[in-house]
Protein backbone atom coordinates (compact mmCIF):
# COMPACT_ATOMS: atom_id res chain seq x y z
CA UNK A 1 0.00 0.00 0.00
CA UNK A 2 3.14 2.37 0.57
CA UNK A 3 6.70 1.97 -0.45
CA UNK A 4 9.29 5.04 0.03
CA UNK A 5 12.32 5.30 -1.48
CA UNK A 6 15.28 7.50 0.18
CA UNK A 7 12.13 9.76 0.99
CA UNK A 8 13.57 13.29 1.83
CA UNK A 9 12.39 16.57 2.99
CA UNK A 10 14.22 20.03 3.58
CA UNK A 11 13.03 23.45 4.84
CA UNK A 12 15.45 25.56 3.67
CA UNK A 13 19.06 23.78 5.52
CA UNK A 14 16.86 22.00 7.93
CA UNK A 15 16.64 18.33 7.28
CA UNK A 16 13.31 17.02 8.18
CA UNK A 17 12.87 14.01 6.92
CA UNK A 18 16.47 12.15 5.56
CA UNK A 19 15.79 9.55 3.16
CA UNK A 20 13.32 7.32 4.38
CA UNK A 21 12.93 3.67 2.53
CA UNK A 22 9.73 2.16 4.19
CA UNK A 23 6.56 -0.46 3.04
CA UNK A 24 3.64 -0.53 4.74
CA UNK A 25 1.48 -4.10 3.83
CA UNK A 26 -1.95 -3.93 3.19
CA UNK A 27 -4.63 -4.57 5.69
CA UNK A 28 -2.29 -3.86 8.30
CA UNK A 29 -1.81 -0.80 11.53
CA UNK A 30 1.29 0.43 11.02
CA UNK A 31 2.20 2.75 14.13
CA UNK A 32 4.82 5.60 13.18
CA UNK A 33 6.42 6.65 16.71
CA UNK A 34 9.01 9.02 17.21
CA UNK A 35 9.13 12.26 19.63
CA UNK A 36 8.14 15.60 18.96
CA UNK A 37 10.12 17.06 15.74
CA UNK A 38 10.90 13.95 14.33
CA UNK A 39 9.48 14.19 11.20
CA UNK A 40 6.38 12.50 11.74
CA UNK A 41 3.84 14.53 10.31
CA UNK A 42 6.05 15.84 7.59
CA UNK A 43 6.02 12.05 6.40
CA UNK A 44 2.43 12.11 6.19
CA UNK A 45 2.46 15.35 4.80
CA UNK A 46 4.21 13.98 2.03
CA UNK A 47 2.74 10.53 1.11
CA UNK A 48 -0.92 12.33 1.09
CA UNK A 49 0.33 14.67 -1.37
CA UNK A 50 0.20 18.20 0.81
CA UNK A 51 3.63 18.72 0.61
CA UNK A 52 5.90 17.90 -1.73
CA UNK A 53 9.37 16.12 -1.22
CA UNK A 54 12.57 17.14 -2.01
CA UNK A 55 13.78 13.85 -3.06
CA UNK A 56 12.97 10.33 -3.26
CA UNK A 57 10.31 8.71 -4.28
CA UNK A 58 6.89 7.16 -2.68
CA UNK A 59 3.74 5.49 -4.23
CA UNK A 60 0.43 4.75 -2.25
CA UNK A 61 -2.17 2.40 -3.56
CA UNK A 62 0.13 2.10 -6.39
CA UNK A 63 0.15 5.52 -7.36
CA UNK A 64 3.25 7.93 -7.62
CA UNK A 65 3.38 10.61 -5.40
CA UNK A 66 4.26 13.96 -6.82
CA UNK A 67 2.63 12.47 -10.55
CA UNK A 68 -1.02 11.23 -9.29
CA UNK A 69 -1.45 13.43 -6.47
CA UNK A 70 -5.22 14.36 -6.88
CA UNK A 71 -5.76 10.41 -7.28
CA UNK A 72 -3.75 9.78 -3.77
CA UNK A 73 -5.57 12.07 -2.18
CA UNK A 74 -9.25 10.42 -3.38
CA UNK A 75 -8.04 7.61 -2.23
CA UNK A 76 -6.82 8.25 1.07
CA UNK A 77 -8.56 9.52 4.41
CA UNK A 78 -6.54 11.57 6.40
CA UNK A 79 -6.80 12.63 10.23
CA UNK A 80 -4.38 15.98 10.70
CA UNK A 81 -3.23 16.71 14.22
CA UNK A 82 -5.55 19.50 14.49
CA UNK A 83 -9.26 19.06 14.31
CA UNK A 84 -10.07 21.85 12.05
CA UNK A 85 -13.60 21.90 11.86
CA UNK A 86 -15.47 25.08 10.89
CA UNK A 87 -16.72 26.28 13.93
CA UNK A 88 -19.16 28.39 12.91
CA UNK A 89 -20.93 25.55 11.00
CA UNK A 90 -22.97 22.71 11.98
CA UNK A 91 -21.70 18.90 12.99
CA UNK A 92 -23.52 17.80 9.68
CA UNK A 93 -22.84 20.65 7.38
CA UNK A 94 -19.23 20.07 7.98
CA UNK A 95 -19.42 16.49 6.58
CA UNK A 96 -21.00 17.61 4.11
CA UNK A 97 -19.29 19.79 2.71
CA UNK A 98 -16.09 16.65 2.80
CA UNK A 99 -19.02 14.63 1.36
CA UNK A 100 -19.56 17.01 -1.70
CA UNK A 101 -15.12 17.56 -2.41
CA UNK A 102 -15.00 13.29 -2.42
CA UNK A 103 -18.29 13.14 -4.56
CA UNK A 104 -19.74 11.04 -2.05
CA UNK A 105 -22.71 8.96 -3.69
CA UNK A 106 -24.78 8.61 -0.83
CA UNK A 107 -24.12 11.59 0.97
CA UNK A 108 -26.98 11.44 3.78
CA UNK A 109 -26.07 7.94 4.34
CA UNK A 110 -22.40 8.37 5.05
CA UNK A 111 -22.88 11.84 6.86
CA UNK A 112 -25.54 9.52 8.98
CA UNK A 113 -23.59 6.53 9.53
CA UNK A 114 -20.40 7.80 11.17
CA UNK A 115 -22.20 11.06 13.24
CA UNK A 116 -24.02 7.90 14.57
CA UNK A 117 -20.87 5.58 14.96
CA UNK A 118 -19.06 8.16 16.47
CA UNK A 119 -21.86 9.23 18.97
CA UNK A 120 -22.40 12.79 17.32
CA UNK A 121 -25.51 12.38 15.74
CA UNK A 122 -27.75 13.80 18.35
CA UNK A 123 -25.54 16.47 18.33
CA UNK A 124 -25.46 16.96 14.33
CA UNK A 125 -27.22 20.58 13.97
CA UNK A 126 -25.16 22.14 17.18
CA UNK A 127 -22.30 24.09 15.36
CA UNK A 128 -19.01 22.24 15.75
CA UNK A 129 -17.66 25.21 17.72
CA UNK A 130 -19.98 24.41 20.63
CA UNK A 131 -18.08 21.13 20.82
CA UNK A 132 -15.57 20.16 23.02
CA UNK A 133 -12.38 19.15 22.20
CA UNK A 134 -12.60 15.55 22.16
CA UNK A 135 -15.93 15.78 19.90
CA UNK A 136 -14.23 17.88 17.02
CA UNK A 137 -11.62 15.20 17.05
CA UNK A 138 -14.35 12.50 16.59
CA UNK A 139 -16.14 14.90 13.97
CA UNK A 140 -12.39 15.00 11.81
CA UNK A 141 -12.01 11.34 12.22
CA UNK A 142 -15.72 11.07 10.76
CA UNK A 143 -14.63 13.71 8.12
CA UNK A 144 -11.96 11.64 7.01
CA UNK A 145 -13.99 8.28 6.70
CA UNK A 146 -16.87 9.79 4.69
CA UNK A 147 -15.58 8.41 1.32
CA UNK A 148 -14.78 4.72 2.61
CA UNK A 149 -10.57 5.09 1.57
CA UNK A 150 -8.28 2.19 1.58
CA UNK A 151 -6.07 3.66 3.48
CA UNK A 152 -6.13 5.90 6.36
CA UNK A 153 -3.38 8.37 8.08
CA UNK A 154 -4.06 9.09 11.79
CA UNK A 155 -2.12 11.46 13.18
CA UNK A 156 -2.44 11.22 16.84
CA UNK A 157 -6.53 10.12 16.98
CA UNK A 158 -7.26 9.94 20.82
CA UNK A 159 -5.46 13.37 21.54
CA UNK A 160 -7.75 15.30 23.75
CA UNK A 161 -10.18 12.38 24.52
CA UNK A 162 -11.24 11.46 27.70
CA UNK A 163 -11.11 7.63 28.57
CA UNK A 164 -14.29 6.64 27.06
CA UNK A 165 -13.91 8.04 24.27
CA UNK A 166 -10.49 6.95 23.33
CA UNK A 167 -11.85 2.99 24.02
CA UNK A 168 -14.30 4.09 21.60
CA UNK A 169 -11.77 5.36 18.66
CA UNK A 170 -9.51 2.35 19.34
CA UNK A 171 -12.32 0.21 18.83
CA UNK A 172 -13.33 1.77 15.91
CA UNK A 173 -9.79 1.57 14.43
CA UNK A 174 -9.65 -2.29 15.48
CA UNK A 175 -12.86 -2.54 13.73
CA UNK A 176 -11.81 -0.87 10.34
CA UNK A 177 -8.60 -3.13 10.61
CA UNK A 178 -11.08 -6.48 10.33
CA UNK A 179 -12.29 -4.58 7.43
CA UNK A 180 -9.40 -4.98 5.28
CA UNK A 181 -8.09 -1.22 5.42
CA UNK A 182 -4.84 -0.23 6.10
CA UNK A 183 -3.99 2.31 8.70
CA UNK A 184 -1.02 4.51 9.14
CA UNK A 185 -1.00 5.96 12.91
CA UNK A 186 1.42 8.36 14.28
CA UNK A 187 0.60 8.77 17.79
CA UNK A 188 2.49 9.56 21.23
CA UNK A 189 0.19 6.61 23.45
CA UNK A 190 2.59 3.79 23.59
CA UNK A 191 0.03 1.76 25.00
CA UNK A 192 -1.98 2.20 22.35
CA UNK A 193 0.22 1.27 19.92
CA UNK A 194 0.96 -1.90 21.17
CA UNK A 195 -2.31 -3.05 21.40
CA UNK A 196 -2.99 -1.48 17.83
CA UNK A 197 -0.27 -1.94 15.36
CA UNK A 198 0.82 -4.64 13.66
CA UNK A 199 4.25 -3.17 13.26
CA UNK A 200 5.89 -0.31 14.50
CA UNK A 201 8.34 1.80 12.92
CA UNK A 202 10.11 4.10 15.40
CA UNK A 203 11.55 7.06 13.88
CA UNK A 204 13.62 10.59 14.74
CA UNK A 205 14.17 11.90 11.29
CA UNK A 206 15.74 8.60 9.53
CA UNK A 207 13.65 5.11 10.32
CA UNK A 208 15.22 3.47 13.23
CA UNK A 209 14.00 0.17 13.27
CA UNK A 210 10.63 -1.53 11.99
CA UNK A 211 9.37 -4.83 13.12
CA UNK A 212 6.26 -6.27 15.28
CA UNK A 213 6.03 -4.89 19.36
CA UNK A 214 6.85 -8.44 20.33
CA UNK A 215 10.20 -8.77 18.01
CA UNK A 216 11.04 -5.13 19.28
CA UNK A 217 10.61 -6.41 22.71
CA UNK A 218 12.99 -9.94 21.89
CA UNK A 219 15.65 -7.42 19.85
CA UNK A 220 16.36 -5.36 23.12
CA UNK A 221 15.28 -7.12 26.01
CA UNK A 222 15.13 -11.33 24.89
CA UNK A 223 12.93 -13.34 26.65
CA UNK A 224 12.99 -14.02 30.51
CA UNK A 225 10.23 -15.96 32.38
CA UNK A 226 9.73 -15.56 36.13
CA UNK A 227 8.82 -18.83 38.52
CA UNK A 228 7.22 -17.13 41.24
CA UNK A 229 7.75 -19.65 44.90
CA UNK A 230 6.82 -20.40 47.99
CA UNK A 231 10.27 -19.98 49.17
CA UNK A 232 13.08 -18.09 48.97
CA UNK A 233 15.05 -19.64 45.97
CA UNK A 234 18.56 -19.07 46.25
CA UNK A 235 18.90 -23.10 46.99
CA UNK A 236 17.76 -23.53 43.46
CA UNK A 237 20.03 -21.40 41.59
CA UNK A 238 22.50 -23.54 40.91
CA UNK A 239 20.25 -25.87 39.35
CA UNK A 240 18.97 -23.64 37.10
CA UNK A 241 22.19 -22.17 35.97
CA UNK A 242 23.42 -25.92 35.40
CA UNK A 243 20.98 -26.23 32.78
CA UNK A 244 22.98 -25.31 29.28
CA UNK A 245 19.99 -23.85 27.41
CA UNK A 246 19.42 -21.26 30.17
CA UNK A 247 20.97 -17.85 28.82
CA UNK A 248 21.06 -16.10 32.75
CA UNK A 249 19.29 -16.42 36.02
CA UNK A 250 18.96 -14.32 39.13
CA UNK A 251 16.85 -14.88 42.00
CA UNK A 252 14.80 -11.90 43.72
CA UNK A 253 12.77 -12.82 46.72
CA UNK A 254 10.80 -15.52 45.76
CA UNK A 255 11.54 -15.29 42.37
CA UNK A 256 13.32 -17.00 39.58
CA UNK A 257 14.09 -14.56 36.66
CA UNK A 258 15.70 -16.82 33.87
CA UNK A 259 16.41 -15.73 30.54
CA UNK A 260 16.04 -17.98 27.44
CA UNK A 261 15.83 -18.19 24.24
CA UNK A 262 12.28 -20.48 23.60
CA UNK A 263 10.67 -20.32 26.78
CA UNK A 264 7.62 -22.35 25.65
CA UNK A 265 9.77 -25.17 24.69
CA UNK A 266 12.30 -25.03 27.32
CA UNK A 267 10.10 -24.30 30.51
CA UNK A 268 8.77 -28.12 30.73
CA UNK A 269 12.39 -28.82 31.49
CA UNK A 270 13.24 -26.55 34.30
CA UNK A 271 10.07 -26.88 35.73
CA UNK A 272 10.07 -30.52 35.96
CA UNK A 273 13.88 -30.17 37.47
CA UNK A 274 12.80 -28.21 40.13
CA UNK A 275 10.11 -30.05 41.14
CA UNK A 276 12.35 -33.01 41.35
CA UNK A 277 14.48 -30.97 43.73
CA UNK A 278 11.18 -29.84 45.65
CA UNK A 279 10.65 -26.30 44.92
CA UNK A 280 7.17 -25.53 45.48
CA UNK A 281 6.13 -23.58 41.95
CA UNK A 282 3.15 -21.09 42.75
CA UNK A 283 3.15 -19.99 39.17
CA UNK A 284 4.87 -18.99 36.37
CA UNK A 285 5.23 -16.32 34.40
CA UNK A 286 6.87 -13.74 31.43
CA UNK A 287 8.68 -10.36 32.34
CA UNK A 288 7.20 -8.03 29.74
CA UNK A 289 8.53 -5.06 28.91
CA UNK A 290 6.68 -2.14 28.39
CA UNK A 291 6.46 -0.78 24.67
CA UNK A 292 7.78 2.71 26.71
CA UNK A 293 11.18 0.93 27.45
CA UNK A 294 11.53 -0.32 23.85
CA UNK A 295 10.80 2.96 22.18
CA UNK A 296 13.52 5.09 24.69
CA UNK A 297 16.27 2.29 23.75
CA UNK A 298 16.20 2.52 20.33
CA UNK A 299 15.96 6.41 20.35
CA UNK A 300 18.57 6.53 23.00
CA UNK A 301 20.66 4.28 20.58
CA UNK A 302 20.26 7.01 17.74
CA UNK A 303 20.67 10.07 19.26
CA UNK A 304 24.13 8.48 20.33
CA UNK A 305 25.08 7.04 16.54
CA UNK A 306 23.73 10.63 15.71
CA UNK A 307 26.43 12.27 17.97
CA UNK A 308 29.50 9.97 17.13
CA UNK A 309 28.48 10.42 13.53
CA UNK A 310 29.49 14.32 13.92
Amino acid sequence: MIHSQNLTKKFGDTLAVNQLSLDVREGEVFGFLGPNGAGKTTTVRMLTCLISPTSGTATVNNLQVGKDDQNIRQTVGILTESPGVYDNLSAIYNLEIYADLYNVKDKPGQVEKYLRMLGLWERRDDEAGTFSKGMKQKLAIARALLHEPRMLFLDEPTAALDPEASRLVRDFIEELRKQGRTIFLCTHNLDEADRLCDRIGVFKTHLLVVDTPESLRTQVFGRKVVIHLGHPGDNHLPLVRSLQFVNEARCVDNKLVIALDDPEGQNPEIIRQLVAAGAQIQFVGELRHSLEDVYLQFVRAGENSQANSL
